[in-house]
């Protein structure tokens, strides 16, 4: 377990806007969602098949409900579970407003208040690099999966890059820096090949591992990081002028998934891209 140094309260003193486009918390939305579930419904698709009707999904670390309501809307039956009690609050009445029936949870990844067994799909995004004993969070994903169940994935990988771009560019650099108080710790991001040794220690195969990051390749972008918020350019528009989504290098981050129980997944391919995360 670690002592943490960053400030994860930030979700509850901002947590009331997360669906607003000028919230920094937006930069989560605009371009990253629809580029995350890109790519998890692919998995989805080779794992699982195309049809979800009465399959379960828990949404680890939940924050504004933004996955949630999109795996809702193909099917999954879905529990969100998040510590922020402010976010949970929001995310609530964001599916209310549009007729989505999810439920919502406070609770933490190292304990999740639901029971053994129990979901055929975890999925944990920008969370585990927050928490505080990262093995604990994965022993409980294990232990809510069903036997052959499908962990879906995403986090920051822990090289010079992503230092240079999570650390300094978007959080110490007074220009481009979108919260005052630290909301990651370079210490806290995690290898493949760590998360991968986790994964395997709590009998959770890995299936296959890419990259996530900006695929935008205008150097004007940067200009848009010292412009963002306010009425200058939205936090939402910042997102889909980066255009967040699959790319080659795991860099700066990366997403995946892993089968429970170490059943081998269909259509298995390549796992850790060489030498990315070791940079």
């Amino acid at each position: 377990m670690v002592g943490l140094v960053i400030d994860n309260d930030v979700y509850n003193r901002v947590g009331e806007s997360w669906w607003e486009e000028d919230n920094p918390l937006n930069l989560l939305h605009g371009s990253l969602t629809p580029g995350r579930f890109a790519y998890f419904r692919t998995v989805l698709g080779q794992t699982i098949g195309r049809d979800y009707r009465g399959l379960r999904a828990l949404d680890v670390g939940s924050g504004g409900g933004f996955l949630a309501e999109e795996f809702t809307r193909i099917g999954f039956r879905v529990t969100g579970i998040d510590p922020s009690a402010v976010s949970i609050d929001t995310a609530r009445r964001h599916a209310a407003r549009a007729e989505l029936d999810i439920e919502y949870r406070i609770g933490s990844g190292e304990r999740l208040p639901v029971p053994d067994s129990t979901f055929d799909v975890v999925y944990c995004c920008d969370v585990l690099e927050h928490v505080s004993d990262l093995d604990q969070v994965i022993a409980e994903t294990s232990r809510v999966l069903k036997p052959g169940g499908l962990y879906l994935f995403d986090t920051i990988n822990r090289t010079f890059v992503s230092k240079l771009v999570a650390i300094k560019i978007m959080q110490e650099w007074r220009m481009t820096r979108m919260f005052d108080p630290p909301i990651h710790d370079w210490s806290m991001c995690i290898r493949p090949a760590e998360l991968t040794a986790l994964l395997e220690r709590r009998d959770l195969r890995l299936g296959e591992i890419v990259g996530l990051g900006p695929r935008s390749k205008n150097p004007l972008r940067l200009l848009d990081l010292a412009r963002a918020g306010g009425t200058r350019l939205s936090y939402g528009e910042l997102s889909r002028r980066l255009d967040f989504g699959q790319i080659r290098s795991t860099a700066i981050s990366y997403m995946g998934y892993a089968v429970a129980n170490g059943e081998s997944p269909p259509r298995q391919r390549d796992g850790l891209p060489d030498g990315h995360d070791q940079l």
